[in-house]
């Protein structure tokens, strides 16, 4: 049986969108890909996981998983749009963040992809998420602070021997003023794995806590985001018109006039 993979996603700034980079990935791999996946709050700090996917109040959260107030499996939340999630509230202080990977470990046998979105400050969280990921990927915007951020954060990863899948560069505007893909791949010596626009309907998406992929799976956002899934994975993506779930509602009606 073949484990699954742990994908840590970080950024050591706040504000560059790592946890909708999270939410969307975990989607389009549950809707498009049709894949086993567990999304993880272990931004212990300011967990917003949750938020973005339309869970408000969680009985159940990590941090009581790391106190080992119940088991890893009890705190596992089925989600309507195919994935799992596993989500945060705020941690109380002396959790040992350390524990984070003996928890999540076992997981591998029961999904494909396990995303786990970090705490966006170098601090033991997120030392704790690199330790528990087989690989990372690195959300940044095309700006110089937070260019000098992501490099910090590369750093340290590979510091800490955590495998470095590339960056994910968000909220990009195409303006002439912005770092593109390639100075950014050469300053940190890491490749660029996608540029995602900075598109309104993804703040209206998270005004009704659903990840844009679902929400609006047309945008040319959540092309990119399926797209990246499919990279991530070894897969192709044929984009097309329709959603998913309307290509098999489309397959449908065509079958009953049949």
């Amino acid at each position: 049986m073949v484990e699954g993979k742990i994908f840590g996603v970080v950024a050591l700034k706040g504000g560059v969108g790592k946890t909708t980079v999270c939410a969307n990935l975990g989607t389009a791999l549950a809707i498009e890909f049709d894949k086993k996946v567990l999304i993880i709050d272990a931004n212990f700090s300011t967990p917003h996981l949750g938020l973005h996917v339309g869970i408000v109040n969680p009985e159940h959260s990590l941090h009581k998983i790391i106190e080992d107030e119940y088991s890893v499996f009890e705190g596992i939340y089925e989600h309507a749009l195919g994935f799992h999630i596993i989500p945060g509230m705020l941690a109380p202080e002396g959790l040992d963040y350390n524990k984070l990977k003996e928890k999540i470990e076992p997981l591998k046998e029961y999904y494909d992809y396990i995303l786990v979105d970090s705490s966006p400050s170098l601090n033991q969280e997120m030392a704790a998420t690199m330790s528990a990921s087989d690989e990372v990927l690195v959300v940044s915007s095309p700006d110089y602070p937070t260019l000098s951020s992501t490099l910090h954060a590369i750093k340290i990863a590979k510091e800490q021997g955590t495998d470095i899948r590339g960056i994910i560069l968000n909220k990009v505007r195409k303006k002439r003023f912005e770092l593109n893909p390639k100075d950014i791949s050469e300053a940190s010596d890491v490749k660029v794995l996608a540029s995602i626009p900075d598109e309104i309907k993804v703040q209206a998406a998270l005004a009704k806590m659903i990840p844009i992929v679902s929400f609006s799976p047309t945008n040319e956002v959540s092309h990119i985001y399926k797209k990246l899934a499919a990279d991530l994975i070894g897969e192709k993506y044929r984009r097309s018109l329709f959603g998913r779930k309307k290509k098999k509602k489309v397959k449908e009606e065509k079958d009953e006039k049949e």
